[in-house]
């Protein structure tokens, strides 16, 4: 018999998992599986929980938001065993299952996980972690992680932040250094995201259209430092209208990027908090992990 790992964050998106939680498992069982299920119980749990999973499991789903999905990630990279990954999105934006077509509905994407073909998935490394679809610094990126998740189920989208950075009189600006085969530059920048997605923050990717999630290559965006209000009301422009404005916008596709500030910047990976740092070696990890999609 077949065997499911289904670990599972109770508390993300309002706990909604809990209504659907019988129906989930039914879907599994019905599909031929033995399971295993474990709620988290702790930040970082699925990460041990994953890497320290026994031999003989066919197939790893888990739910909850990108941070969750994550998670497992870290933990599936940490293994020799790699074993396909199925995601039921209950998060609050689920940027990466929206970029993977995967659908809020959950019991839609518990069928998915355990009917779909198998997508080999490039994944990242932000200097010695791993990370799904987005390492981001500077404006609007410690939102997710500093927002309590009640906080984050009101929010939700990165519209009202927009509206509000408009506001803004003191942006926090960095000077730093990007090196690339294909572009190098030095000055400061209020924003910079090296992403694997066609929506970030519940936005379509300012990159363009053409994401491709198995083609060994990051989107890369840096916005330079606005010098007058101005500035600032045309760069958030160009944001809202998901438009690259080259007076002050670096857009470009790499494998491998280094990044060199002056001082520790703050940095995101898929929603979470990933540290502060001044040097960071970013690396695509071309098809990596199995991620379960439509088939």
């Amino acid at each position: 018999m077949k065997k499911l790992y289904f670990i599972y964050n109770p508390h993300s998106g309002r706990g909604q998992i809990r209504n659907k939680l019988s129906d989930i498992l039914q879907i599994f069982s019905q599909a031929g599986y033995e399971l295993t299920v474990y709620p988290t119980k702790k930040n970082k749990d699925a990460i041990k929980r994953v890497e320290e999973l026994p031999e003989g499991y066919d197939l790893v789903v888990c739910s909850g938001g990108d941070g969750t999905m994550d998670e497992v990630v870290e933990g599936m990279m940490q293994r020799t065993q790699k074993v396909p990954i199925g995601y039921i999105p209950s998060g609050t934006v689920n940027d990466f299952a929206r970029s993977l077509k995967i659908p809020k509905d959950m019991l839609k994407a518990a069928q998915i996980a355990v009917e779909g073909r198998n997508f080999p998935c490039d994944m990242g490394t932000f200097n010695q972690q791993h990370f799904v679809y987005i390492a981001a610094f500077g404006i609007f990126t410690d939102v997710a992680y500093s927002t309590r998740q009640d906080m984050k189920n009101v929010l939700g989208h990165m519209a009202y932040l927009l509206e509000g950075v408009k506001r803004l009189t003191n942006i926090p600006s960095y000077h730093l250094r990007f090196t690339s085969k294909e572009m190098t530059e030095e000055g400061n920048f209020i924003f910079g995201m090296v992403t694997n997605s066609r929506s970030v923050g519940g936005f379509k990717s300012i990159i363009g259209r053409k994401v491709q999630f198995d083609d060994g290559v990051f989107e890369v965006t840096f916005i330079r430092t606005p010098k007058n209000p101005v500035e600032l009301q045309e760069i958030l422009g160009a944001i809202i209208l998901k438009e690259i404005d080259s007076k002050y916008m670096y857009s470009f596709r790499s494998s491998q990027i280094l990044i060199e500030a002056d001082t520790k910047i703050p940095w995101t990976l898929d929603g979470e908090y990933g540290g502060d740092c001044d040097t960071v070696q970013i690396q695509n990890h071309h098809k990596a992990l199995e991620i379960r999609v439509h088939a």
